[in-house]
Protein backbone atom coordinates (compact mmCIF):
# COMPACT_ATOMS: atom_id res chain seq x y z
CA UNK A 1 0.00 0.00 0.00
CA UNK A 2 1.11 3.54 -1.20
CA UNK A 3 2.38 4.99 2.39
CA UNK A 4 1.93 8.88 3.43
CA UNK A 5 5.76 9.87 1.92
CA UNK A 6 4.78 8.67 -1.13
CA UNK A 7 1.47 10.70 -1.34
CA UNK A 8 3.26 13.70 -0.18
CA UNK A 9 5.91 13.55 -3.09
CA UNK A 10 3.70 12.63 -5.76
CA UNK A 11 1.25 15.04 -4.76
CA UNK A 12 3.91 18.13 -4.55
CA UNK A 13 4.64 17.07 -8.48
CA UNK A 14 1.26 17.69 -9.61
CA UNK A 15 0.60 20.66 -7.84
CA UNK A 16 3.65 22.44 -8.65
CA UNK A 17 3.05 20.90 -11.95
CA UNK A 18 -0.70 22.10 -11.99
CA UNK A 19 -1.70 24.15 -9.02
CA UNK A 20 -2.37 23.12 -5.59
CA UNK A 21 -6.06 24.75 -6.28
CA UNK A 22 -7.02 23.71 -9.77
CA UNK A 23 -5.41 19.66 -8.82
CA UNK A 24 -8.24 18.09 -7.05
CA UNK A 25 -7.89 15.19 -4.56
CA UNK A 26 -10.21 13.47 -6.37
CA UNK A 27 -7.59 13.53 -9.34
CA UNK A 28 -4.78 12.16 -6.70
CA UNK A 29 -6.61 9.85 -5.80
CA UNK A 30 -7.12 8.64 -9.09
CA UNK A 31 -3.74 8.49 -10.24
CA UNK A 32 -2.52 7.05 -7.03
CA UNK A 33 -5.34 4.16 -7.21
CA UNK A 34 -6.18 4.98 -3.82
CA UNK A 35 -9.63 6.32 -2.49
CA UNK A 36 -10.04 10.13 -1.73
CA UNK A 37 -11.19 8.46 1.97
CA UNK A 38 -7.48 7.12 2.12
CA UNK A 39 -5.77 10.23 1.64
CA UNK A 40 -7.76 11.90 4.53
CA UNK A 41 -6.48 9.03 6.93
CA UNK A 42 -3.31 10.68 5.90
CA UNK A 43 -4.27 14.40 5.66
CA UNK A 44 -6.63 16.14 8.10
CA UNK A 45 -7.43 18.67 4.93
CA UNK A 46 -6.33 19.34 1.57
CA UNK A 47 -4.44 22.20 2.91
CA UNK A 48 -2.97 20.06 4.98
CA UNK A 49 -1.37 18.12 2.49
CA UNK A 50 -0.37 20.98 0.64
CA UNK A 51 1.55 22.06 3.74
CA UNK A 52 3.10 18.80 3.34
CA UNK A 53 4.35 18.92 0.26
CA UNK A 54 5.16 22.70 1.03
CA UNK A 55 7.32 20.87 3.70
CA UNK A 56 8.61 18.30 1.39
CA UNK A 57 9.92 20.87 -1.65
CA UNK A 58 11.77 22.70 1.11
CA UNK A 59 13.05 19.77 3.15
CA UNK A 60 14.28 18.67 -0.54
CA UNK A 61 16.09 21.83 -1.73
CA UNK A 62 17.65 22.44 1.83
CA UNK A 63 19.26 18.85 1.72
CA UNK A 64 20.15 19.88 -1.92
CA UNK A 65 21.75 23.04 -0.69
CA UNK A 66 23.59 21.49 1.74
CA UNK A 67 25.20 18.79 -0.51
CA UNK A 68 26.09 21.74 -3.28
CA UNK A 69 27.52 24.22 -0.65
CA UNK A 70 29.86 21.50 1.43
CA UNK A 71 32.70 22.56 -0.22
CA UNK A 72 32.02 25.61 -1.59
CA UNK A 73 34.07 28.27 0.49
CA UNK A 74 33.19 31.91 -1.77
CA UNK A 75 30.53 33.12 -0.36
CA UNK A 76 28.89 35.06 -3.35
CA UNK A 77 29.47 31.95 -5.38
CA UNK A 78 27.62 30.17 -2.67
CA UNK A 79 24.52 32.47 -2.64
CA UNK A 80 24.59 32.01 -6.65
CA UNK A 81 24.89 28.41 -6.40
CA UNK A 82 21.79 28.59 -4.13
CA UNK A 83 19.46 30.27 -6.81
CA UNK A 84 20.98 28.70 -9.74
CA UNK A 85 19.43 25.43 -7.71
CA UNK A 86 16.17 27.26 -6.85
CA UNK A 87 15.72 28.19 -11.13
CA UNK A 88 15.99 24.97 -11.70
CA UNK A 89 13.50 23.55 -9.90
CA UNK A 90 11.18 26.85 -10.35
CA UNK A 91 11.39 26.83 -13.81
CA UNK A 92 8.77 23.39 -13.47
CA UNK A 93 6.64 25.35 -11.46
CA UNK A 94 2.99 26.71 -12.40
CA UNK A 95 2.69 30.51 -11.75
CA UNK A 96 -0.80 29.21 -10.03
CA UNK A 97 1.17 26.88 -7.38
CA UNK A 98 2.63 30.03 -6.10
CA UNK A 99 0.49 32.40 -6.31
CA UNK A 100 -2.83 30.51 -5.20
CA UNK A 101 -0.84 29.36 -1.60
CA UNK A 102 -1.72 33.24 -0.67
CA UNK A 103 -5.20 32.83 -1.89
CA UNK A 104 -6.30 29.17 -0.89
CA UNK A 105 -4.06 27.88 1.51
CA UNK A 106 -3.24 30.35 3.86
CA UNK A 107 -1.66 27.97 6.06
CA UNK A 108 0.88 26.74 3.19
CA UNK A 109 1.73 29.96 2.61
CA UNK A 110 3.26 30.84 6.00
CA UNK A 111 5.34 27.83 5.84
CA UNK A 112 6.39 29.01 2.10
CA UNK A 113 6.90 32.72 3.45
CA UNK A 114 8.75 31.75 6.61
CA UNK A 115 11.21 29.48 4.09
CA UNK A 116 11.87 32.37 2.18
CA UNK A 117 12.29 35.08 4.48
CA UNK A 118 15.14 32.70 6.36
CA UNK A 119 16.68 32.04 3.44
CA UNK A 120 17.01 35.80 2.32
CA UNK A 121 17.53 36.65 6.11
CA UNK A 122 19.26 34.15 6.93
CA UNK A 123 21.45 32.28 4.39
CA UNK A 124 21.68 34.40 1.63
CA UNK A 125 22.33 37.56 4.23
CA UNK A 126 25.00 35.46 6.44
CA UNK A 127 26.88 34.90 3.49
CA UNK A 128 26.47 38.55 2.08
CA UNK A 129 28.12 39.60 6.06
CA UNK A 130 31.09 36.97 5.24
CA UNK A 131 31.89 38.16 1.95
CA UNK A 132 32.04 42.28 3.31
CA UNK A 133 33.97 41.10 6.56
CA UNK A 134 36.20 39.29 4.06
CA UNK A 135 36.70 42.61 1.94
CA UNK A 136 34.59 41.51 -1.11
CA UNK A 137 31.94 43.58 -1.18
CA UNK A 138 32.26 47.35 -0.87
CA UNK A 139 32.26 48.77 2.51
CA UNK A 140 29.57 50.82 2.04
CA UNK A 141 26.53 48.23 0.97
CA UNK A 142 23.71 48.29 3.73
CA UNK A 143 23.30 44.43 3.29
CA UNK A 144 19.62 44.42 4.92
CA UNK A 145 18.62 47.00 2.17
CA UNK A 146 20.28 45.07 -0.62
CA UNK A 147 18.12 41.94 0.48
CA UNK A 148 15.05 43.49 0.73
CA UNK A 149 15.41 44.81 -2.99
CA UNK A 150 17.41 41.88 -4.91
CA UNK A 151 15.89 38.92 -3.04
CA UNK A 152 12.84 39.17 -1.89
CA UNK A 153 9.96 37.80 -4.01
CA UNK A 154 11.70 36.99 -6.97
CA UNK A 155 9.79 34.78 -8.26
CA UNK A 156 6.44 36.41 -8.00
CA UNK A 157 8.63 38.76 -10.49
CA UNK A 158 9.56 35.76 -12.69
CA UNK A 159 6.13 34.41 -12.76
CA UNK A 160 4.09 37.83 -13.06
CA UNK A 161 1.80 38.38 -16.17
CA UNK A 162 4.61 36.52 -18.59
CA UNK A 163 5.89 33.42 -16.76
CA UNK A 164 9.90 34.48 -17.02
CA UNK A 165 10.41 30.83 -17.09
CA UNK A 166 9.09 29.91 -20.07
CA UNK A 167 10.44 33.27 -21.99
CA UNK A 168 14.09 33.30 -20.87
CA UNK A 169 16.93 30.61 -20.03
CA UNK A 170 17.86 29.56 -16.13
CA UNK A 171 21.27 31.57 -16.97
CA UNK A 172 19.75 34.71 -18.53
CA UNK A 173 17.59 34.89 -16.03
CA UNK A 174 20.15 33.71 -12.97
CA UNK A 175 22.68 36.42 -14.27
CA UNK A 176 19.87 39.67 -14.60
CA UNK A 177 18.15 38.63 -10.86
CA UNK A 178 21.33 37.35 -9.19
CA UNK A 179 24.61 37.76 -11.03
CA UNK A 180 24.39 40.96 -12.41
CA UNK A 181 23.11 42.76 -8.83
CA UNK A 182 26.15 40.66 -6.61
CA UNK A 183 28.45 42.23 -9.58
CA UNK A 184 27.83 46.10 -9.29
CA UNK A 185 28.51 45.32 -4.83
CA UNK A 186 31.57 43.38 -5.58
CA UNK A 187 35.05 44.99 -5.62
CA UNK A 188 36.70 44.98 -8.62
CA UNK A 189 39.58 42.83 -7.70
CA UNK A 190 36.60 40.25 -6.54
CA UNK A 191 36.19 37.83 -9.99
CA UNK A 192 34.71 34.21 -9.62
CA UNK A 193 33.43 31.51 -12.64
CA UNK A 194 30.26 33.39 -12.99
CA UNK A 195 31.21 36.98 -13.29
Amino acid sequence: MIGKEQIIAFAAEKFTQFGSKRFTMDELAALLGISKKTLYKHFLSKEDLVTSCIQYIIDEYNQTLEQLLQDEKDPITSIILMYDRAFDRLKYFKPSFIFGLKKYYPASNKVFDDFRDNFVKVRVYNLLVIAQKNGLLLDEVNLDLFCDIYFKRFEEIAFKSNNLFDIHSNKELLNHFIVYSLRGITKKDYCNLYF
